[in-house]
């Protein structure tokens, strides 16, 4: 974990999961930066679902210049890191269900593994006489472990954890969460927010006396025209089913990719007595999409 920073902010935005949806991450900062606003962190999984994943990171490096910035790293800056360096990767050779981790890595520069490589997991940051955040994507102790209100791991890891705020992303489902005097705060997904009614989310920490107050927001973007760019990018043809689940999820936002994937591996494990999550045949995937999804 990097060592503790301290903020003297009145206030500070925390955006998570970000995907890749610049037009939703446009939103957002049109309007903070509209508020005067001037601070961020940022909980990780910057790319992923979505077209031209240089347009989310030119503005990313462009608020590192200008501005206070804190990065997390999430669980997809892991497996950029792992395909670079690792040369049994195992999703390197696979197929079309994980099309859209292909694409977005074969748009990636050097400059940004080694920044993905330079974020720490976690990290303590002290908000100017409101008492201290400890900042993560999934847990402090893992970057893919989801912490839920109801999760047998959430009430542990919070009553292990110093500080009195805890920030986390990766399930995708903005909340809070209070538990022995400390607070958990989700500020949800700026790229394909989960029960948001298809909207962008994310959350705005302020000072109240000598606590954080919160304000978590909600806002409608133009998804025709990310579609569209899905559409024209050649991702929709890299990964047609999961592209499918990310519109779906853009639309209405209740079901997730890891739901439609872990059922398309059900599927193919019924029939066939065996399933690698990074080579699911496109069978299982229509079977999954349509049994899920509808569509």
């Amino acid at each position: 974990m990097v060592g503790m920073k301290k903020i003297a902010n009145e206030k500070i935005v925390v955006l998570s999961d970000i995907h890749g949806n610049y037009i939703a991450f446009q939103k957002c900062l049109e309007y903070v930066l509209g508020m005067g606003i001037r601070a961020f962190i940022f909980l990780g999984d910057y790319l992923g679902e979505f077209p031209y994943p240089q347009k989310t990171m030119e503005i990313l490096y462009s608020l590192k210049e200008k501005y206070t910035c804190f990065f997390l790293r999430g669980n997809k800056e892991d497996y950029w890191i792992s395909r670079k360096y690792d040369k049994n990767c195992v999703w390197k050779n696979g197929n079309s269900t994980v099309g859209a981790m292909k694409y977005c890595y074969e748009n990636l520069t050097d400059k940004d593994i080694g920044f993905f490589e330079s974020l720490p997991l976690c990290r303590e940051i002290t908000f100017d006489g409101a008492g201290s955040i400890l900042a993560c994507h999934g847990s402090p102790d893992k970057n893919n472990e989801k912490m839920f209100p109801d999760g047998e791991n959430t009430k542990g890891i919070m009553e292990r954890c110093a500080g009195q705020y805890i920030l986390c992303g990766h399930t995708h489902v903005q909340g809070s969460f209070s538990h022995e005097g400390k607070i958990l705060l989700n500020p949800g997904s700026v790229g394909v927010s989960l029960y948001s009614g298809g909207k962008a989310q994310f959350m705005i920490l302020y000072q109240n006396g000598e606590e954080l107050g919160h304000q978590f927001i909600s806002l409608d973007y133009d998804k025709k025209k990310v579609i569209k760019e899905m559409e024209e990018s050649g991702l929709w043809d890299a990964a047609p089913y999961w592209c499918r689940v990310t519109k779906y999820g853009m639309l209405a936002g209740e079901i997730s990719h890891g739901t439609v994937l872990g059922r398309a591996m059900e599927l193919c494990r019924e029939e066939t007595g065996k399933c690698d999550w990074y080579n699911i045949p496109e069978i299982y995937w229509e079977k999954a999409v349509q049994e899920l999804l509808g569509c």
